[in-house]
């Protein structure tokens, strides 16, 4: 196995210049460049920090057959409830800040919200289950009943609230990953 060469694939598959997975692992661009041409190895505590820099571990990147899971059950998911906002989330798919976007399915109770997200770089998108919501974006705020979508990129403070007198569930992805 290249070593150097798959770390070079994944740093790329992540988006990354050489320079920013430095800045990440705090090491030099040029210490990366050398090892992604092979001309030097990493520490093994090293190639961990590279790795977790690049979402992946010892054991996925040296296991040449692992392949990407694509269903995920039950088993799966994790759940958090927020007794302080009077909402319950589930992260449907684990691990998911390695990814471009990530779905959980929110629970508010009724006069409950999620917590306050900043702006960000990236899109948001929820499809209302049941209940209703409300979408606040800075100043505004926008009613989202069952089976109503929305979408919008994050530029300023956003959060949902449920003004109902019923659990409101939504089903929402962000991109990149910020739950």
């Amino acid at each position: 196995m290249d070593i150097g060469a798959k770390i070079n694939q994944l740093r790329k598959k992540n988006g990354l210049t050489q320079e920013e997975l430095a800045d990440r692992c705090e090491l030099s661009k040029g210490f990366i460049s050398q090892v992604e041409r092979g001309l030097t190895s990493p520490s093994i505590a090293t190639l961990i920090d590279i790795l977790e820099c690049l979402g992946t571990n010892l054991k996925d990147f040296f296991n040449e057959s692992s392949q990407e899971k694509i269903v995920f059950t039950k088993e799966d998911v994790f759940e958090k409830e927020d007794k302080d906002h009077n909402n319950m989330i589930t992260w449907l798919i684990p691990n998911a800040q390695k990814n471009d976007m990530e779905p959980i399915l929110i629970h508010i109770e009724p006069g409950g919200k999620s917590s306050v997200g900043a702006p960000h770089d990236g899109e948001e998108f929820g499809y209302v289950i049941a209940g209703n919501v409300y979408v606040h974006l800075g100043n505004k705020k926008f009613k989202a009943k069952k089976g109503d979508s929305f979408y919008f990129r994050p530029t300023s403070d956003h959060y949902l609230h449920n003004p109902g007198k019923t659990k409101a569930i939504v089903l929402w992805v962000a991109t990149p990953p910020s739950f």
